[in-house]
């Protein structure tokens, strides 16, 4: 049975719970161990596997968690066949791909619901692949990602429009830069590119005011939220099972698989310290943790450190247009990227609802404990606007004063920081860190979303014996 999103669009900026609640059939915030139990066992005094207790396990970064030892005390212990770790858009559908393919999945998230962190958190644009090096993984699942994605959304009747997209150069100094563009573009096979002088582009966008133009027809935007509610929809008609609330603790090697010990997030951040409830040992591990996923990384004792890339975190904040009847743009439009992001563009949403960003804030000192539980600072500091308005009048002059209101913000879970080279996704498994059966996502920034089915297509070819 096909999943048809239950919602209309909604606008990134309303809290995700709010409708989250009310479309999730998982488990919830007390029923995380009795759910599991329904798939699997029933955590009986007879599925205990005796003299097993709790000790404690320091992990790289001297927080403590609780790991399983011989010893007196009990805890259930179970296999499985796939787990998957985080319920964001990308690990959405790498469970879905999985499940069709007639594995039995477990998707296990710390949040209350899927999709709570950067998946609600973005531009909701279409990428068409025009940014990446050529023959890189952003390059390939972007492009391929696309078109699964557009398939998948006029199948299963997400909300979407291929609006199309207008990267400009508002001086002739940007002009090579533009060029090479397209040249990128042209290289990674996307169809449709045209380069415009500024009259042409202007012609489509009056209120645009640029010397140049690249016009890439097959961007555009979609409902983030109700293709995340397909993709969970659709795992669950396929008996993927989700459990919320539900933390991995840590993990360990033993006799070439992973074990992981679990329980839920009644994790206290005053002691930073858990017991486990339940040790799962499953065939396949999906790391797609995202913010988290070097710090998780980290608590797999067996997995050498060395394999695990450092992390970088940029957060980009978001503004909203006011005081207008309509959009002043009918397309995307984007300025020449700037370091560590695409640069302030303009998205109209489905809603007609006008943003402007994100910008790029470099986070610094953010340890692997915060990136692990999610303690990330997601407001929006209102004085942001002052650089927003001279970046974004490079292109829309007409910008009034004080009409940008504070909107939301994302973390980017970058492998590259200031000054250094964009980096591509990296996607490892047992050929790269010797690990059986586990799977590392690291560095799923944007394109992220629109690679999302792309990304589950090759983690099931490559993965799945």
């Amino acid at each position: 049975m096909k999943h048809k999103p239950e919602t209309a669009a909604f606008s990134l900026i309303r809290p995700l719970e709010a409708w989250a609640a009310n479309a999730n059939k998982a488990c919830n915030t007390k029923k995380m161990l009795p759910c599991l139990g329904r798939k699997w066992m029933r955590l009986s005094t007879r599925n205990l596997k005796p003299t097993w207790n709790l000790i404690n396990v320091v992990d790289a970064s001297k927080t403590i968690v609780r790991g399983i030892s011989g010893g007196a005390e009990t805890i259930a212990k179970e296999r499985v066949d796939t787990v998957v770790i985080g319920a964001g858009v990308v690990g959405l559908a790498v469970a879905r791909e999985l499940s069709l393919r007639g594995r039995e999945v477990l998707i296990l998230d710390a949040a209350s619901s899927f999709g709570t962190v950067t998946s609600s958190r973005n531009s909701e644009v279409v990428h068409a692949g025009i940014y990446y090096p050529p023959n890189s993984l952003k390059a390939k699942f972007c492009v391929r990602g696309r078109e699964l994605l557009y398939k998948y959304c006029s199948e299963y009747e997400i909300p979407h429009k291929k609006i199309g997209k207008l990267i400009v150069a508002t001086g002739s100094s940007e002009i090579p830069k533009l060029d090479l563009l397209m040249h990128l573009g042209t290289q990674n096979r996307v169809s449709g590119l045209r380069m415009l002088e500024g009259f042409e582009a202007m012609r489509m966008e009056p209120q645009l005011r640029c010397v140049k133009a690249l016009l890439s027809p097959e961007s555009g935007i979609l409902d983030t939220h109700s293709f995340m509610l397909s993709l969970v929809g659709e795992a669950q008609n396929n008996h993927a099972t989700f459990s919320y609330n539900t933390v991995v603790l840590n993990g360990r090697v033993e006799e070439k698989k992973m074990h992981l010990y679990v329980a839920d997030t009644r994790f206290s951040e005053s002691r930073c310290e858990a017991e486990a409830q339940l040790e799962l040992i499953p065939n396949l591990v999906v790391n797609s943790a995202g913010l988290g996923a070097q710090a998780l990384a980290k608590r797999l004792h067996g997995l050498d450190h060395r394999f695990v890339p450092s992390s970088h975190y940029a957060r980009g904040c978001y503004f909203t247009l006011s005081g207008i009847k309509a959009p002043p743009f009918n397309k995307l439009v984007y300025p020449i990227p700037e370091e560590g992001g695409l640069g302030v563009h303009v998205t109209v949403d489905l809603n007609g609802l006008v943003k402007f960003g994100p910008d790029v804030e470099w986070i610094e000192c953010t340890d692997d404990t915060s990136s692990f539980l999610n303690k990330f600072d997601y407001r929006v500091n209102p004085q942001r606007s002052e650089k927003f308005y001279p970046e974004i009048r490079k292109y829309y002059p007409d910008l009034k004063d004080g009409s940008l209101e504070p909107g939301y913000s994302g973390i980017r879970p970058k492998l590259s920081g200031p000054k250094q080279s964009p980096a591509d996704f990296v996607i490892q498994g047992e050929e790269t860190h010797g690990v059986p059966g586990l799977v590392n996502l690291f560095g799923i920034e944007s394109p992220g979303l629109t690679s999302s089915l792309a990304i589950a297509e090759h983690i099931a070819n490559k993965f799945l014996r």
